[in-house]
């Protein structure tokens, strides 16, 4: 079996961690800022609705954004482990774009997590809203400079190659505002805003549909408003996000076609160069022979969607090096997962705005099975993006410059494949766990009085506790005064 060798086998870890890591982050970059609208909301109206939405959602972004950093710790590791040729060729780019990622959105996030998550009556609303609106902006960061040093991967600007072949900088501004960082950044950022809309969208569903089997007495400490208003800002978001991210998305397959005109072709399913080309539905790539099987096709879209005309063609695998190949399945199927699940967004965002114009939109149950079938759908769809552009890259970790079988650590197939299995037992374990927990929280519908995450104040010296840290537990939770 020559393909389990080290270099595959450390391509598979890296992506098996990378599919762990990945749906964190997407979920709390989302998260974060729909906490902190959610405790503007509360300062600014008063209304406890929004307050009691925010302490329910907070316990889940906790451990959402532990298990985020938990994992991407390990991604850091690898590379000095599985990618030590890598890590020296792009060490002088890579190392302090990460250092200032630490140095920046992390330790902002560490450093007001805290306050966000225990300090409402300590600090001050004013205060524990700014220290919210902090968190926020630190995953936000963090994405920018993890998509500034992924994408200059794809399309490499601002660098020199020194003496001893290490990429070295000459113009940081060329090397973060690469020609595909702008559009990839802006695409991440909206799917995290999307993945976090319908993850709220369906748990708010779920319970609405709970709602209609339970008697009068099961209602009474269940916070039906905070149900509804959840469903309904998910429901915005749905409708209003999505079609920038379609916008998005195709400013996206522009620029792709300009700088990595093979992924495009892998995407599209063209072996051959088309003129006009059409968008091939269905087929199954058959890359040893170069053909496309099974193919359904729709004559001119594949122009129309790629130059916006009906004329100009698209270039195919064969006018490309057959060493340069990338494959082409992954993407391609990936590639139509992602568009699939974008347009039953949108349908999604465009039904629940036509039930609310009719005032339907809680009591339409079908509409809300839907909404909980399409809760995880928000992850299958950044996964699936994923997939599309580091697959697409291939056979290069640095597009055009550098390959991935010149990237690998000079380790042995045992070596790797022991802490693969490793990897596979504890991630699957410890984040399973994770997963379960989150599962039991989000099943528990908002209450009228939602808890609030406290600690035991301490005592100074002396046994004295200042009057003004003596409060009782029941003010705690910001109300209305």
């Amino acid at each position: 079996m020559e393909w389990f060798d080290a270099l595959n086998i450390a391509r598979m870890q890296f992506a098996f961690t990378v599919v762990f890591h990945v749906i964190f982050p997407a979920f709390t970059i989302g998260l974060a800022t729909y906490l902190f609208a959610l405790n503007a909301m509360h300062y600014f109206t008063r209304k406890t609705v929004y307050l009691d939405l925010f302490n329910y959602w907070k316990k889940i972004f906790t451990l959402s954004f532990a298990m985020g950093v938990v994992s991407g710790i390990v991604l850091s590791y690898q590379f000095g482990t599985n990618w030590s040729v890598y890590a020296d060729k792009v060490g002088p780019i890579l190392g302090p774009i990460i250092a200032y990622e630490v140095l920046t959105a992390f330790f902002l996030e560490a450093g007001f997590l805290g306050v966000m998550l225990f300090g409402r009556e300590r600090v001050g609303e004013k205060l524990h809203l700014f220290a919210t609106g902090m968190v926020a902006f630190g995953t936000f960061l963090s994405t920018f400079w993890i998509l500034a040093v992924n994408s200059w991967m794809q399309t490499p600007d601002g660098f020199a190659i020194n003496d001893v072949g290490q990429f070295v900088p000459v113009d940081w501004f060329k090397v973060i505002f690469n020609p595909s960082f702008p559009h990839r950044f802006a695409h991440m950022v909206l799917a995290a805003y999307l993945t976090t809309a319908f993850v709220v969208g369906g748990v708010a569903a779920y319970h609405l549909l709970k709602l209609r089997h339970m008697g009068a007495d099961a209602k009474k400490n269940i916070n039906v408003d905070a149900i509804k208003k959840m469903f309904s800002t998910a429901m915005w978001m749905a409708v209003i996000v999505t079609p920038i991210q379609i916008f998005v998305g195709d400013s996206q397959g522009l620029n792709t076609l300009k700088y990595q005109p093979l992924k495009i072709a892998a995407m599209e399913g063209h072996f051959e160069n088309e003129t006009p080309a059409g968008l091939v539905v269905f087929g199954i790539p058959n890359q040893e022979e170069g053909r496309m099987d099974y193919k359904v096709e729709i004559p001119y879209l594949g122009s129309l969607i790629l130059h916006h005309d009906l004329d100009t063609g698209l270039k195919g695998y064969n006018a490309f090096p057959r060493e340069d190949w990338p494959p082409m399945a992954p993407p391609f199927f990936a590639f139509r997962v992602m568009v699939g699940i974008g347009m039953l967004m949108l349908i999604v965002g465009i039904w629940g705005l036509i039930l609310r114009k009719r005032r339907r939109l809680y009591e339409t149950s079908f509409f809300h099975k839907v909404c909980v079938l399409m809760a995880p759908s928000g992850f299958v769809a950044v996964i699936s993006g994923w997939i599309v552009t580091e697959v697409g890259r291939q056979p290069f970790t640095v597009y055009g410059l550098l390959r991935t079988a010149d990237s690998v650590s000079p380790i042995s197939t045992a070596a790797v494949a022991t802490s693969f299995i490793a990897f596979v037992i504890v991630y699957c374990s410890l984040f399973g766990a994770g997963l379960v927990y989150i599962l039991r929280q989000i099943r528990q519908a908002p209450s009228l009085a939602e808890p609030v995450m406290t600690f035991e104040q301490p005592t100074r010296s002396g046994g004295f506790v200042p009057p003004s840290l003596a409060k009782p537990a029941a003010t705690q939770g910001g109300g209305d005064d």
